[in-house]
């Protein structure tokens, strides 16, 4: 008989908040018609057995013309008990499950920042975490295959 599985959420917490608009206040007296690039990261460790943490790295850039209307940087974390999977299961969980358990929090608290800092507020899209995880193992594929000469 398999061990049975086990995804628990024993932790969610803001690690890291950093908000700066180096061009404020000349910014809030022009037209403005904002560009954002919105960047995510994923990092998992470790923490003790059948325990990781995780941590979710949202950065939002949002310029008009050539100039940062603002920066603003969230680190999501959390702690998850993990048990009874299988490596690859363990995976995608670590890189699409706990980061969809994250995300809403990362947004609600770039939202705030963004508001805070006298901006309009910003609404991340959703993120397809699962194409991301598995663009990730593609490319990590790729990376792997010896070169034909």
């Amino acid at each position: 008989m398999s061990e049975q599985q086990v995804f628990s959420i024993q932790k969610i917490y803001t690690k890291d908040i950093s908000f700066e608009s180096p061009n404020t206040p000349e910014l809030f007296t022009t037209n403005f018609q904002p560009q954002l690039a919105v960047d995510l990261n994923v990092e998992s460790s470790k923490l003790g057995e059948d325990v990781f943490h995780v941590v979710l790295r949202v950065t939002a850039t949002t310029k008009v013309e050539d100039k940062t209307a603002f920066l603003c940087e969230v680190e999501q974390a959390g702690i998850f008990t993990l048990k009874g999977f299988e490596e690859a299961e363990l995976g995608y969980l670590l890189g699409s499950g706990c980061p969809n358990t994250l995300f809403p929090y990362a947004r609600e608290v770039v939202s705030d920042l963004v508001q805070r800092g006298g901006f309009p507020q910003l609404l991340l899209e959703p993120v397809n975490f699962d194409a991301m995880y598995h663009s990730h193992l593609q490319s990590q594929q790729n990376a792997q295959q010896p070169t034909a000469q």
